[in-house]
């Protein structure tokens, strides 16, 4: 056994006195004897399994508690990635629901500017006329929808729809839109209108004429349309919308053409009166007496009587065909109105325009004389359509009925 020094030997024996362990069993005593150093051994064992329990036990439940630590750890981090991919699927949708509203917006601006010059066209073709409503034309609603797509974009940008305003803004944008296209729809209603009114009116005065626009149309040279407009079928527009767009455009379109095409010959037909002062009529159109064969004869224009040297007026605007002398007319005048339409002033006593000049409704083309096959001063007058004479008469009157107007 080890030594130990007197003091601590002191110490070891007061903890540790050797002691005596009695059992009575049947009468008879029986002791056990602990020595002070199998006291101190069985202490230790004890204190050590203690220790050893203690031990066993803190560690479990210190690594208890780090696993629970570490599986709060783990579900926190799951949970916060789940959420940026939730953010980031929201994005995507989000920028994708952009591209689209700001597509269709692209094209509903593009579509509705294509209309505003169309329909542009066509209110140049009207100008002068008081009777349409064009504000889907003019003000501020002109050039909304490109601004009206640009606000869009910048609104979803952000991608905040919790905003309140946001549906409301765009139910906005819808009802403007609408507004729009029921402007436009109207504007077209009201050019209509006024192409067939006004195409009325020039056929009922071409009706006076006693030329008709049935004669006229078989004559008819097109011109270029008011609206240029290349196939029309169906497949080659984005939307039925542009597609009936298009089809009502090149509609009215065609009905102004056919005003434009009517006002423009009555814009040069010979409606004026061609002797410059008051003159009376002094022979028909038509069947007469030759005041030369005293027979029967056919008489192709109408005899004017003025003053000697009364000025003779273009009766319309155009172009002079022929100035000098012709046999049985005298000193002739003829102008050329276009459409097929001509003008003849003859028994002239002088010319003052030569071919080739532009005359203006009005303008003086000489004087009034006798040359020719004349009885005496008068202005021999006759309107021509495509080489066939009709009855002055008829235009003078549709001429009245021109400037009444």
């Amino acid at each position: 056994m080890w030594k130990l020094s007197t003091r601590a030997q002191a110490v070891f024996d007061r903890v540790f006195p050797e002691r005596q362990i009695y059992h009575r069993s049947g009468g008879t005593v029986h002791y056990i004897s602990v020595s002070p150093w199998q006291q101190a051994m069985l202490a230790a064992g004890v204190t050590a399994v203690a220790g050893w329990t203690v031990f066993t036990s803190v560690s479990y439940v210190i690594g208890s508690g780090n696993g629970s630590f570490a599986s709060a750890e783990e579900r926190d981090v799951a949970r916060y990635k789940r959420w940026v991919q939730e953010l980031r699927a929201k994005d995507a949708l989000s920028r994708t629901l952009l591209e689209e509203r700001t597509d269709a917006f692209q094209r509903a601006t593009s579509e509705f500017e294509d209309r505003h010059q169309t329909l542009k066209v066509l209110l140049d073709a009207l100008e002068g006329s008081d009777d349409l409503e064009v504000s889907a034309l003019r003000g501020d609603d002109a050039n909304f929808l490109l601004k009206a797509s640009i606000d869009e974009a910048d609104r979803r940008q952000g991608l905040n729809r919790a905003r309140p305003s946001g549906s409301l803004e765009r139910v906005g944008v819808r009802a403007r839109i609408d507004k729009l296209r029921a402007e436009q729809k109207e504007f077209l209603d009201d050019a209509e209108d006024l192409a067939v009114q006004r195409a009325e009116r020039a056929r009922g005065i071409l009706k006076l004429t006693a030329v008709g626009t049935g004669r006229i149309e078989a004559q008819r040279e097109m011109g270029g349309p008011v609206v240029a407009m290349t196939a029309l079928s169906p497949d080659e527009f984005d939307t039925p919308e542009e597609a009936a767009f298009a089809q009502r455009v090149a509609h009215v379109a065609a009905r102004l053409e056919e005003a434009r095409y009517y006002e423009s010959i009555i814009d040069n037909l010979p409606l004026a009166e061609p002797v410059g002062v008051p003159a009376r009529l002094t022979s028909n159109y038509g069947l007469r007496v030759d005041p030369f064969s005293k027979r029967p004869a056919w008489h192709n224009g109408i005899d004017m009587a003025a003053y000697y040297k009364a000025p003779i007026a273009a009766a319309g605007p155009g172009t002079v065909t022929y100035a000098g002398l012709r046999s049985g007319y005298g000193r002739l005048v003829e102008i050329d109105h276009g459409h097929g339409f001509k003008s003849r002033y003859a028994h002239l006593k002088s010319i003052s325009v030569k071919k080739g000049d532009k005359v203006a409704i009005g303008d003086t083309v000489g004087l009034m004389g006798s040359s020719g096959r004349s009885t005496g001063p008068h202005l021999h007058y006759e309107v021509w359509f495509h080489d066939k004479p009709y009855d002055p008469i008829d235009f003078l009157k549709a001429g009245r009925h021109v400037h009444q107007d």
